[in-house]
């Protein structure tokens, strides 16, 4: 049993390294757009935020997931090890596609599934998920209305001098834009990992309450981390080049406006995409040039990517959860 729990542990920080290479794009497309750090230096800069957030924040976004979304009781440590590995596998397919889609749904899809398949709809915490569902389409709009808002007050704090002296004041700004957004990626995103493996503990009777230990923070976030640091490439070139162009300011707006929405929601223990709300920041920002400034038309397919992760990875899960059984 203690093999199986260890396996399962390193099977979760599995996913949160992936976590972290696939979500290093939300942390660093913009300052790497705006050329004020260079790639290499730009995922250091966020996988040394992402760490840092282990000591300053609680824990509540890890209760929510672990406990909240599932019923424990419907949970065997199989249920937990198949939700990993559907999150997993959708997650390298989105990476290899360049989608910048949720890491976070990712994860609850797959853990749902596989509850589901092992025992029935029943195995699903209702009230748990109503936030959660809430804020897939509330978390970017949230971004979207405070990057637009943010760019605005610049335009017209800054509107009788010239674009080239405010984008080089705020080069040096973007970089701690930039901190504050990988800080709020770390603490929501580390965390839904902390939520599984302490659940998977709870589980196999290692704790007898939840509570995350401090080496399960600790490990999270150095997964994370260490993930940042090898870098999504290929969504990097979606975030920062694609969806629309951005100079050192509108970075910063785009950047400070997802670092608070993550920072509030972290506050509020709900769990929500970071992809999702600096998506939305970075097309608030862009809109204050022009709506045509903004590519919807990618902006769309990024939208259907978003709504089909839940299902597809819960039918990865499922399908995980259901062959493993045939060998128990």
């Amino acid at each position: 049993m203690i093999t199986l729990v260890i396996v399962i542990i390193f099977i979760a920080l599995v996913f949160d390294f992936l976590n972290g290479f696939h979500d290093s794009a939300n942390s660093i497309a913009t300052i790497v757009s705006t050329r004020v750090l260079t790639p290499r230096k730009a995922v250091m800069w966020a996988a040394f935020f992402n760490l840092v957030a282990a000591f300053v924040f609680d824990v509540k976004v890890a209760k929510t997931l672990g406990q909240g979304l599932v019923d424990l009781h419907a949970v065997t440590e199989y249920v937990i090890m198949a939700g990993l590995i559907g999150a997993i596998v959708w997650n390298i397919i989105t990476w290899y596609y360049g989608l910048p889609t949720s890491s976070s749904h990712a994860l609850m899809g797959g853990y749902a599934g596989a509850a589901m398949a092992k025992a029935g709809f029943g195995a699903i915490l209702l009230g748990g998920w109503v936030k959660t569902i809430i804020f897939i389409f509330l978390a970017p709009f949230m971004g979207l209305v405070m990057g637009f808002g943010l760019m605005l007050a610049l335009i017209w704090i800054f509107h009788e001098r010239s674009s080239t002296k405010v984008n080089r004041s705020f080069r040096k700004l973007q970089l701690a834009s930039a901190a504050v957004y990988s800080l709020g990626h770390g603490t929501n995103d580390a965390q839904k990992t902390m939520g599984v493996i302490t659940g998977l503990l709870v589980t196999a009777g290692v704790l007898k309450t939840f509570e995350v230990p401090f080496w399960v923070i600790l490990m999270s976030h150095l997964a994370i981390a260490l993930g940042t640091l090898f870098g999504g490439w290929r969504i990097v070139k979606t975030m920062g080049q694609k969806i629309t162009k951005l100079k050192p300011a509108q970075g910063f707006c785009a950047e400070t406006a997802g670092g608070i929405t993550l920072l509030l929601t972290a506050w509020a223990g709900i769990p929500v995409s970071t992809t999702h709300t600096i998506t939305g920041a970075i097309m608030g920002v862009g809109a204050t040039k022009r709506l045509s400034a903004v590519r919807w038309g990618l902006a769309g397919n990024i939208i259907i990517a978003w709504i089909l992760t839940i299902p597809a990875s819960a039918f990865v899960g499922a399908v995980t959860y259901l062959t493993v059984s045939l060998f128990l």
